[in-house]
């Protein structure tokens, strides 16, 4: 099991707009390509001497591969789709392997 983590500053001017399209559109196609299994988003806690609104979302996805196979046919489209809020936010993106998941119930 992979992560796929994507840090994303965005500028307050026009946070409001970007979140909405996140949770709208951007996530929902992430999550249609087919790739990945869950999408979790969270707002980081910290202020950033930049300034703007940190957040982090983290896609479940199943293996390497299907990783790889999400870069080479559907990065590009995707993140095409930000164009809108170019220039307005920065985007760190890390994979992470999944060495153990514990669970409490």
């Amino acid at each position: 099991m992979y992560i796929y983590n994507v840090t994303i500053n965005v500028e307050e001017s026009v946070h409001p707009q970007w979140l909405n399209w996140m949770k709208s559109e951007h996530i929902p196609d992430m999550l249609s390509t087919g790739k990945f299994t869950k999408a979790l988003m969270t707002r980081v806690m910290v202020q950033e001497e930049m300034g703007g609104i940190t957040y982090s979302v983290q896609y479940r996805v199943k293996n390497k591969q299907l990783l790889e196979e999400y870069y080479r046919d559907f990065a590009p489209a995707l993140r095409k789709k930000s164009k809108a809020f170019e220039g307005k936010f920065v985007a760190f993106r890390t994979e992470m392997e999944v060495v153990e998941e514990l669970h409490h119930d």
